[in-house]
């Protein structure tokens, strides 16, 4: 559910990037002929039976796949290690480049993929290992095998990384005010227009799109947020991506907060994003 309210929040389609969705799905063969052009993000949610030519393009003449469907959008892989674990390591590629070449003997084709990549999963094939309210009846080595279909270098790939509690009945049943999606969307636009501005003579609009020389240009650490960082990147074994990729995050929340530097309060947030990979992931 939470997934498919992503598009809902993400910020506004601009012109061009209608026009490339348009685009892919022409291609496709799935632009229906009263809707000239997709004026909203795509949501993707292939099943767990996928191909890898049907995730990342493929056929005769290649054609797109479910991941440059969502370019733009949200690509949604539910119970995460249902799927072949080598239909998920084609992923590394294409979301780190933002883009996937299909060659076949007719021809040899580039499609872009720029998706926002998201997963859900049991942590065991019970799906209660590690929760207080049930014991878990799976043995050690099938949680080690369920767990160990997801590598650490996708893992690595996966900015935030959430675990979500059972919901208690009484906290269903309250009636809360909730907030509503175009609220929280104004804020990303926000924060969006913020990056933009940043960026408008680096040739990039999105903390995503940070390189490694732009991210110490724009993402500079105080003293606070260094130690912070430090301390992390010892007691977590974080890698050199993790690393990257937490700053990045941290620099959104500073962005949604209205700051104009990042400040320890968002590298500590970031860095909690990042820590569940230790938790069920140990080796």
């Amino acid at each position: 559910m939470l997934a498919r309210r992503i598009p809902s929040i993400l910020p506004d389609l601009t012109f061009e990037e209608a026009l490339e969705i348009t685009k892919i799905h022409s291609v496709a063969g799935l632009l229906q002929k009263n809707i000239p052009i997709l004026t909203t993000r795509p949501f993707r949610s292939p099943h767990h039976t996928v191909s890898i030519n049907s995730l990342v393009g493929g056929g005769k003449i290649p054609k797109p796949g479910e991941i440059s469907l969502a370019h733009f959008g949200v690509l949604f892989l539910d119970e995460l290690p249902e799927f072949n674990k080598s239909t998920l390591e084609v992923l590394r590629g294409p979301l780190e480049d933002g883009s996937v070449t299909i060659s076949r003997l007719s021809a040899s084709l580039t499609y872009p993929c720029d998706f926002m990549f998201v997963a859900s999963m049991n942590p065991c094939p019970c799906g209660f290992y590690g929760s207080k309210e049930k014991e878990c009846t799976c043995s050690s080595q099938a949680v080690s095998r369920y767990m160990g279909k997801i590598s650490g270098p996708l893992l690595d790939r996966i900015d935030i990384q959430i675990e979500v509690t059972p919901v208690k009945y009484q906290k269903l049943e309250m009636e809360t005010n909730a907030e509503k999606s175009r609220d929280i969307r104004d804020r990303v636009n926000k924060a969006r227009k913020i990056q933009v501005e940043r960026y408008k003579n680096s040739g990039i609009y999105s903390n995503s799109q940070l390189t490694p020389k732009l991210t110490n240009m724009y993402c500079k650490l105080d003293e606070a947020s260094r130690k912070i960082m430090q301390g992390a990147f010892e007691k977590l074994g974080l890698s050199a991506r993790a690393y990257e990729r937490i700053i990045k995050v941290a620099r959104t929340i500073a962005d949604l907060d209205g700051k104009y530097s990042i400040e320890a309060k968002h590298i500590a947030e970031a860095i909690q994003y990042r820590s569940l990979d230790r938790k069920y992931w140990k080796n």
